[in-house]
């Protein structure tokens, strides 16, 4: 039987993400983990693509576009409060904060975040800063 998890919101990051992001970790279960991605006003992450999971995002404060990548098919789209948005497995992306405060977005990945490697960088449409 899987125990019960409760954790808040870490204060401070857990963790970098490999595209320059501050991330706070979250629950995790067997079928995908969840996690708190924040990146500061004027900030470019590094473009990146996930060997093997896939994320559903959910932008909770701030402003901002994110760059997705599958082959041929491109797309830039607005990030503000309230919007989903998915990141198949082998889409490259970036994503960027415009306005004067932080872009914040909680994810779930699936299946659960395997590790720092998972995140190869690949050319994206903007200059990182992150």
């Amino acid at each position: 039987m899987t125990p019960f998890t409760t954790q808040p919101l870490p204060a401070d990051p857990t963790v970098t993400a490999p595209d320059g992001s501050d991330v706070r970790v979250l629950c995790a279960l067997a079928g995908g983990s969840m996690a708190h991605f924040s990146l500061a006003p004027g900030r470019v992450t590094q473009a990146v693509v996930h060997r093997t999971v896939e994320e559903i995002w959910y932008v909770i404060s701030g402003e901002g576009e994110m760059w997705r990548r599958q082959g041929d098919k491109e797309d830039t789209v607005a990030l503000r409060a309230g919007l989903s948005l998915t990141i198949p497995v082998g889409t490259h992306f970036q994503f960027r904060a415009m306005g004067d405060q932080a872009l914040c977005a909680v994810a779930i990945t699936m299946p659960p975040w395997p590790g720092m490697d998972e995140a190869v960088p690949v050319e994206g449409t903007w200059t990182p800063t992150a």
